[in-house]
């Protein structure tokens, strides 16, 4: 190993997904100096490494998202419009969707995500106020009573551990992995009823319960070629893996509906004419990100598509160590084992695709899929990192729970309203098949507010959660884990350790002082953040 280095910085920030990079932009746009880590050689995290096309509610256009955001969205689109060959017609669209997915308004390959997040923290980075640290793996820190004094990072290329030393340290981790080494606070899976009053969760905790995570890939179609991987060694026990709550095998296309849980048959024809099925129900086109109409003639082969579906939903165990004393924990060995099983799973996925898809002439496998590792930048063909729906959540001061956002317990009244607000968001509360054997849940769900509160650990002083490990419950991280909310809570994140740093307070007193309160939510909406919603009502 090589000798070990210390940095300091304002503000540090642990985790390079989209959390991370808009807390970082945040602070930096405040005039401090931040320096921000990644485990893999991409930021962006689900929106780009995981390859997952933004998941947004359906105002995106006009309002719910921080300005920043929206100027992410359009800077996206931009990219498209100058570098690309768009016809005239989708050049034209105010609303221009690259993929034409339809799981969104603003499909887009991951690399052009990548490009303008770049650019985004370009003009910051040659003023010297973010360095960023790609490859960079957290594995240890320091504290003294409740304060965070040191993060310790590991250069995954040069072995090098970079001790990182500043008055704020932000987890934008995918699995809030600060939280265990600062000893902060925090739940894992399912909460008891007992404990929440959620009328959805289980008589008992379950910590080793959790969303199960998908591992994407993006495939094209060559009519007449044949692009059939090696089979992969487990493909026979994918092939008939079936938990007890699913119609049949998970490789085929009948799978449960997540508003009803009854079977429901998907279709997937590479270029086919299937504006008639519906969103979901046409995989082809659910979660295209390059849909070749949308260019000139002849620019593109194929439409490219993300492969982020039920069938790849990997359900045999979390991601995250879990110790619940009670036999049922994971150590970080057999987390880690997870994670490459749902590597193995979508390959083997993609094999299935190839060779015994039942397709529209009668026959089984479509050869033509081509897997395009190219899109990720990996030599293993899929994306650089699992899609994690779920991380570790600080135990907050204040916990949104399902009574908060439901739709059922809400109704006319809309989500619980907070004086403390520091964003909003919408997206039903929509939880995948989990590692502890259920279904489906999904809850309609109100548009809503993100309370302060949530951002604030019990005990620790000066680390903020940036990301997904923010004070939700299991059920209520279903509604608050997408796209323009974990945005939403980096960038809050970011301009609260700014504002503390500016005024000399700290992130409980900003809560707990009114003036400070009214000062701080002020600044909010000075850098874009819109703070409540117009009448809307759920979806």
């Amino acid at each position: 190993m090589a000798r070990d280095q210390e940095m300091s910085a304002d503000v540090v920030v642990v985790g390079g997904g989209l959390g991370g990079v808009a807390a970082a932009l945040a602070a930096a746009r405040s005039g401090f100096r931040v320096v921000i880590t990644e485990e893999t050689d991409w930021i962006g995290g689900q929106l780009t490494a995981q390859g997952v096309p933004s998941d947004e509610h359906p105002w995106i256009e006009r309002f719910g998202c921080t300005a920043s955001y929206r100027a992410l969205r359009e800077g996206i689109r931009d990219y498209y419009r100058h570098w690309y060959p768009v016809t005239a017609r989708a050049r034209a669209a105010r609303a221009f969707n690259p993929g034409n997915g339809r799981v969104s308004q603003l499909c887009a390959e991951p690399r052009v995500g990548l490009a303008v997040l770049e650019g985004m923290l370009a003009p910051h980075r040659a003023d010297g106020r973010i360095e960023v640290r790609t490859r960079h793996r957290p594995v240890s820190a320091t504290t003294e009573g409740d304060t965070v004094t040191s993060v310790v990072v590991h250069d995954l290329d040069n072995d090098v551990r970079l001790t990182l030393v500043a008055p704020y340290i932000l987890d934008a981790t995918e699995t809030g992995e600060l939280l265990p080494l600062t000893g902060t606070e925090y739940v894992t899976g399912f909460e008891s009823r007992d404990s929440t009053g959620e009328p959805s969760a289980p008589a008992e905790a379950q910590p080793a319960n959790m969303q199960a995570v998908s591992w994407c890939f993006a495939i094209e179609h060559r009519a007449g070629e044949n692009h059939t991987i090696d089979k992969p060694d487990d493909y026979a026990f994918w092939r008939t893996y079936q938990p007890s709550y699913w119609p049949g095998p998970m490789f085929g296309m009948v799978a449960p509906s997540p508003w009803d849980l009854k079977p429901a048959e998907r279709t997937f024809i590479p270029h086919g004419d299937t504006a008639h099925i519906g969103a979901d129900r046409d995989l082809w086109q659910f979660r295209r990100v390059l849909d070749r109409a949308n260019f000139a003639p002849g620019a593109f082969a194929s439409d490219l598509v993300i492969v982020n579906w039920p069938m790849i939903d990997y359900v045999e165990g979390p991601v995250i160590p879990v110790e619940d004393g009670t036999g049922a924990g994971v150590d970080a060995e057999a987390a880690a084992g997870h994670a490459a099983g749902a590597l193995r799973m979508s390959r083997s996925f993609l094999y299935w695709l190839q060779t015994e898809l039942p397709t529209a002439d009668g026959g089984t496998g479509l050869p033509g899929l081509r897997l395009r590792g190219d899109v990720f930048g990996t030599d293993h063909g899929m994306a650089k990192a699992p899609y994690i729906r779920e991380s570790r959540r600080i135990a907050a001061e204040y916990t949104v729970v399902e009574q908060d956002v439901a739709l059922a317990q809400r109704g006319d009244r809309g989500a619980a309203r907070y004086a403390d607000s520091v964003g909003i968001g919408s997206y039903r509360i929509d939880l995948h098949p989990s590692t502890g054997g259920d279904n489906y849940i999904d809850v309609a769900a109100t548009p809503f507010q993100i309370p302060l509160g949530a951002l604030l650990p019990v005990r620790t002083r000066n680390l903020l959660p940036a990301a997904k490990n923010i004070g939700t419950t299991h059920i209520t991280n279903g509604s608050y884990r997408l796209h323009p909310v974990e945005w939403n809570v980096g960038e809050s994140a970011g301009l609260l350790a700014a504002y503390c740093l500016t005024h000399g307070t700290t992130p409980h007193q900003v809560r707990a002082d009114t003036e400070h309160l009214s000062a701080f939510q002020t600044t909010l909406t000075d850098h874009g953040v819109e703070l409540a919603w117009p009448d809307v009502r759920g979806y």
